[in-house]
């Protein structure tokens, strides 16, 4: 599938999304700054949030609405998102500043109105977060524009990803990519269980990749070499800036230290050929072959004495010692004399 100019299949470039998020900290600026410098990093997109307080929950002080068990406890969810969201008149200029950067830009809706937004500024995918992969008409509405979906899985059981998956296909829209998550922020590396990208792959038949909130590019890598097309991270010019994601954001170094980690990963991952390259071809030279190790005159007969399989490569296989041993030689040979089965009869 194609999400803009990026092809992304199982042969692909790991695609590669630097999420804004709240990293903006309120500051258009910051969030265009934080754009340029994720194109610096080596990131191949830029990924927004599309919600109000008011699309993503209610304004309420009951006891349901009040954070526990992360980072943010204590706090109303109402109040949370209305620090964190991306005023939705900033969009528009921030996807043209991505153009300029030469980066790919989308984002996530969390209601009907988002997406219908989303539509009018002509996003080439949608991103669903792991915490509405439950909101199937979401999916559905969103699956029916017809662009590609990603959806990362971080609180889903099995049949929570079933549901969204065949949701997406009833929808008409089988350009589907399930990301691996974990959510907790930061995650704990030993909850990261990369071994899902390999089986969500396999269980649904669709591409994976990570949606990733460890610290560190250890699981990002792993990930990649388990066949993840996509990674998404949170990313932020500098974490002293503070706001509700900086703890678990990458800033520009780091990034780009994953970015660069990651294309070696893929270099070495290769491709699954028996082919020799050249230099393989040119380290076969080293290899063992028989040579002669005794002096031989024509008429003799072949033993062990007279024959060793040793480095180089030139002379003959050492399959053929058996065969050779045991034979008359038909030539006279010296000590390091390369040899044919013509040689010898």
């Amino acid at each position: 599938m194609k999400i803009d100019s990026f092809e992304i299949s199982e042969t692909s470039p790991c695609f590669i999304i630097a999420e804004l998020s709240a990293n903006h900290n309120g500051s258009i600026e910051t969030a265009i700054e934080t754009i340029k410098a994720a194109k610096r990093a080596g990131a191949d997109c830029i990924k927004l949030q599309t919600y109000t307080a008011d699309t993503i929950t209610l304004n309420s002080d009951k006891k349901d609405f009040l954070i526990e068990g992360t980072i943010w406890d204590g706090r109303r969810l109402y109040d949370l998102y209305q620090e964190a969201y991306t005023p939705w008149e900033w969009h528009e200029t921030l996807f043209q500043v991505a153009k300029e950067e030469g980066l790919i830009c989308f984002s996530s809706p969390f209601d009907f109105s988002a997406v219908d937004f989303l539509e009018s500024l002509n996003v080439p995918a949608y991103k669903i977060a792991s915490f509405e992969i439950t909101d199937i008409p979401l999916i559905k509405y969103t699956a029916s524009k017809g662009k590609p979906v990603i959806i990362s899985t971080g609180i889903a059981a099995y049949e929570d990803i079933a549901l969204a998956v065949k949701t997406c296909h009833e929808a008409g829209n089988d350009q589907i990519i399930l990301l691996k998550c974990t959510s907790s922020y930061p995650a704990p590396i030993e909850e990261a269980n990369m071994r899902m990208v390999e089986q969500i792959a396999t269980d649904f038949n669709v591409l994976t990749g990570l949606s990733d909130h460890t610290m560190g590019n250890i699981v990002p890598i792993v990930a990649v070499s388990l066949g993840a097309k996509i990674v998404e991270k949170h990313f932020i010019l500098d974490r002293s800036i503070g706001g509700p994601d900086a703890s678990f954001s990458m800033n520009e170094q780091e990034f780009k230290e994953m970015v660069d980690s990651i294309r070696l990963a893929e270099k070495a991952i290769g491709i699954s050929d028996y082919q020799l390259t050249p230099k393989q071809e040119t380290g076969k030279v080293f290899s063992r072959s028989l040579y002669i190790s005794a002096d031989l005159k024509a008429g003799e007969i072949v033993t062990e004495k007279h024959i060793r399989s040793v480095r180089p490569g030139y002379s003959l296989h050492p399959k053929y010692y058996s065969e050779i041993i045991g034979k008359r030689s038909l030539k006279d040979f010296t000590i390091g004399d390369r040899i044919k089965k013509e040689d010898f009869e």
